[in-house]
């Protein structure tokens, strides 16, 4: 009697370890300003379709304009990529303006939360909603937004000027949502927010990563809330990625926790300041 072949290759539900598919990547991608300035200097980032990845760094480190140059916003502030590519779901979008990159599915929350202060939030929502979609669409979006900050809802009709910190941070979200995104990237959402207001926005962030199957990335200076959320990391430091690696593995890491996560108790300030010429991953 014939015998099936069981050594035949095999099937897709066999293989566990294909790589996820890439929804954005950033590849050798260098930035200079007024054709003299380089901001960054070979950054190569993957975000996965679905997941949360955080790029890490101090101020000043290139993080800001890395998500500009995905989103398009370097030639307001006479930047350019001048090397490399940024790819998202398989197309390179470098000669894309930044209104065609949202209407692809990339949406920029850029830092210190940029609303329009002489609207009210739900007037804020319906502007955002503008840039994509229907009449249904906006409303579904709206309900959904309200769904994820009640207390968006709850000051719909008031000042957005008026509102405190987090809430114009959770207004950028929303707006940001309104546009229907695949990628959503937030530049230092947790700037000037007391760390209780960090947690709720990052745990509502996580949610809607989870419940919509949104892909985030995420830049911060606040490592510790953070890692928290995200699945992977990058630290950029001068312009240069300089770590990448799971966010557990980042976590343990002894020059993260040391310098980032707040480990610097016996060090000396002198210790610190010239932590940058001696810290074991550039060496």
């Amino acid at each position: 009697m014939a015998t099936d072949n069981l050594t035949s290759t095999p099937t897709l539900m066999q293989n566990q370890t294909a790589e996820p598919a890439l929804i954005l990547s950033l590849n050798n991608v260098e930035v200079i300003y007024d054709h003299v300035s380089l901001a960054i200097k070979g950054v190569s980032i993957d975000v996965p379709q679905g997941a949360m990845v955080a790029l890490l760094g101090a101020n000043g480190a290139g993080k800001s304009t890395t998500l500009k140059s995905i989103s398009g916003l370097l030639r307001p502030e006479r930047g350019l990529v001048t090397r490399g590519e940024v790819q998202f779901l398989g197309q390179n979008i470098d000669a894309l303006a930044p209104q065609e990159r949202v209407k692809l599915g990339i949406v920029h929350v850029l830092e210190g939360r940029r609303v329009f202060e002489h609207m009210t939030p739900d007037e804020n929502l319906v502007a955002a909603s503008a840039v994509r979609g229907t009449r249904q669409d906006m409303l579904r979006n709206k309900d959904m937004v309200y769904s994820y900050f009640p207390r968006l809802h709850q000051r719909r009709t008031a000042q957005s000027g008026y509102l405190s910190g987090g809430e114009q941070q959770m207004l950028a979200i929303g707006r940001a949502l309104m546009t229907q995104p695949k990628l959503l990237m937030l530049d230092e959402p947790s700037l000037g927010l007391a760390p209780f207001l960090v947690a709720e926005i990052f745990d509502i962030v996580r949610r809607i990563n989870n419940e919509e199957g949104l892909s985030v990335l995420l830049v911060e200076q606040n490592a510790i809330a953070a890692l928290e959320v995200v699945s992977h990391g990058y630290m950029i430091e001068n312009g240069r990625v300089v770590m990448h690696d799971s966010a557990e593995a980042m976590k343990k890491n002894p020059d993260i926790q040391e310098f980032y996560l707040g480990g610097t108790e016996g060090r000396s300030f002198h210790d610190i300041k010239h932590y940058s010429r001696r810290k074991r991953w550039l060496t």
